[in-house]
């Protein structure tokens, strides 16, 4: 026979452990953007470390209250300038100067770089970032290329990496008269991303995360030619999802697996094969549009 008190220990425990969840669903709630997004301020490469030439710019952009705040960027003109322009927008981590060896390598093939720091990220203004901050940003660096440095759309090519993919996705959607997108290293949704990790797995993510890139649920509505690249090492990220993400687009695309290459290396390690992939891209965009 159970005792009273076997029975008041276990509804103890059984109430101690609901609180704690309960407890931790809340944190990871109003903690979200903490565990997708880890900026820095300190910015310790410059493009002139690879003797670029480069400019700094800053963008306007009002928060929610209305209040103007300036997003820093580089812009890296190609020599001798070319029409054709690349968009960059980085990851979830540090700042653009993290970034300078890619767009280098994409200068090198030609292109104009506009090297994008959102707020909260480096030298931008602005407090910790967030989904719709990040698409805000994205959103005013493209009109920044259109109406301040005279760039038609169908020269400018949109390229993100890691959580960047994400946001340039989102950007490509409302700008199907760009040139092409190029994403590389993403994921289909954030909810995906927790499923990997274990800790998260007995926890309701569906309804904790708001801040959810679901790239998956809105690649279908892509109007521009795309590629996909991911590296087959890549630890962070499974390439599967940039299979999957390819697999549910129906614009003209592309996908390229780059082999041994990991979350921030594929450009390296693929060397002359990556930067191929990247001008059969263009040839590609050419015979689409």
């Amino acid at each position: 026979m159970i005792s009273k008190g076997m029975i008041r220990k276990t509804a103890l425990c059984a109430l101690s452990i609901g609180v704690v969840y309960t407890l931790a669903c809340t944190y990871l709630w109003a903690r979200q953007g903490h565990f997708i997004f880890t900026p820095r301020q300190e910015i310790k490469k410059t493009p002139a470390i690879h003797q670029l030439l480069y400019e700094d710019v800053y963008v306007t952009v009002e928060d929610r209250d209305g209040n103007k705040e300036r997003i820093h960027s580089w812009w890296i003109p190609a020599d001798p300038f070319a029409d054709k322009v690349l968009l960059y927008l980085h990851g979830s981590a540090i700042n653009i100067g993290a970034n300078v060896d890619p767009a280098r390598r994409f200068h090198e093939m030609g292109f104009s770089v506009f090297l994008v720091s959102y707020r909260g990220f480096g030298n931008s203004d602005g407090e910790f970032p967030s989904e719709e901050q990040v698409y805000a940003d994205a959103e005013a660096a493209w009109n920044y290329l259109i109406t301040q440095k005279d760039i038609a759309p169908g020269n400018i090519f949109i390229y993100g990496h890691s959580i960047g993919g994400a946001i340039a996705i989102d950007l490509a959607i409302h700008h199907p008269d760009a040139a092409g997108l190029i994403v590389e290293a993403t994921f289909t949704s954030i909810i995906d991303m927790a499923h990997l990790q274990y800790r998260y797995r007995f926890l309701p993510m569906n309804l904790i995360v708001e801040q959810k890139f679901d790239s998956l649920a809105k690649i279908g509505n892509l109007d521009v030619p795309v590629l996909f690249i991911h590296g087959t090492d890549d630890r962070r990220v499974p390439p599967e999802m940039s299979r999957r993400l390819y697999e549910k687009t129906f614009s003209p695309k592309r996908i390229k697996f780059i082999k041994g290459g990991g979350h921030n290396n594929s450009g390296t390690i693929g060397g002359e094969d990556y930067i191929r992939t990247i001008s059969d891209f263009e040839d590609f965009v050419n015979q689409n549009s």
